[in-house]
């Protein structure tokens, strides 16, 4: 009797052991989506939505407050994690500095979002939803392994900046409008410099990754550009930016909100510089850290800056 129980007990430990690694698994696989879903990296790309809400003529609040979670908590996470899933990334990537292993949960993942984002985008008219399946589309073309335009320097770059850009400067600004909205010169000149300011940002997110890039065959503009010229590519596109958002305000007779830009973009100068003196000193200085630090500061900046401009402008 004593053998018995003493091989029972053993035997049931070993089974309860096995069960809480298989629940542990789970919950671990779990929070590892979660993690390659990078909902918190939506905050590099409020920018551009905040700048739109500024701009629309009639602000209707209940579909601004649709839009805003329609593409940062659902369309945007379900971008990251199809890209994840399909690049297998063992290195940093944006947001994450030691990704876990992409699983088929990911996936799964990704397309529920899309799924959700897609039918809360309805809430908004047939427009908005078609704008966010060309958008989805969009990002599943540069990611998926059958198409993979993110292999493609210029094509893969062009992509980018201008759905992250122009397109979804216009996606919001026509979704959130309570009046139609056409465009005009002055509306181009905003579009245009939507994309300058994504092409500014883009290929900086690149800069650290050249090795791992190339390892995986895909041959980015940063990569083309070289460390060196990509800080002063980004510099250049920023400057572009910078002078059509001139052009703008000086047409709507906003002068004042220019300079008021400037004193924004202020600590976004002053850390690039710095940043690209230390990168000539020493190429390592293209880090994932600083790359985060100058896309934190950046997004910050211009977050701070549009939404003031919203606030001013709402209480004309």
């Amino acid at each position: 009797m004593f053998k018995i129980r003493c091989t029972a007990i053993p035997l049931k430990n070993k089974e309860i052991s096995a069960e809480h690694k298989s629940e542990v698994g789970l919950t671990g696989t779990a929070i590892d989506t979660l993690k390659l879903l990078r909902i918190p990296f939506s905050y590099f790309l409020m920018p551009v939505f905040f700048f739109a809400l500024s701009r629309a003529p009639e602000i209707d609040w209940r579909k601004a407050a649709i839009c805003f979670f329609v593409l940062h908590l659902f369309i945007y996470p379900a971008s990251n994690g199809y890209n994840s899933y399909m690049d297998q990334d063992e290195s940093s990537i944006g947001g994450l500095e030691h990704p876990p292993k992409p699983t088929k949960q990911l996936f799964y993942a990704s397309i529920l979002f899309d799924i959700i984002g897609l039918s809360l985008s309805l809430l908004l008219g047939s427009y908005f939803f078609v704008s966010v399946l060309a958008y989805m589309l969009a990002s599943r073309a540069y990611s998926y392994k059958g198409t993979r335009i993110k292999k493609y320097p210029i094509p893969g770059f062009l992509i980018v900046v201008f759905f992250q850009g122009a397109f979804t400067f216009w996606m919001v600004y026509s979704g959130v409008s309570k009046i139609a909205v056409e465009l005009n010169s002055t509306i181009m000149l905003v579009l245009a410099a939507c994309l300058f300011l994504i092409s500014g940002v883009y290929p900086l997110t690149q800069v650290y990754q050249h090795e791992a890039d190339k390892a995986a065959g895909d041959i980015t503009i940063s990569y083309k550009l070289g460390i060196r010229g990509t800080f002063i590519f980004c510099g250049l596109m920023f400057a572009v930016a910078n002078g059509l958002l001139y052009f703008y305000f000086n047409s709507i007779q906003e002068t004042g909100h220019f300079i008021l830009f400037q004193a924004f973009l202020f600590p976004v100068v002053y850390f690039f510089i710095q940043w690209f003196l230390k990168v000539i000193r020493d190429a390592k200085q293209a880090s994932f850290k600083n790359t985060m630090r100058m896309n934190f500061i950046a997004a910050t900046c211009m977050n701070l800056f549009f939404i003031t401009l919203l606030i001013l402008n709402t209480l004309k």
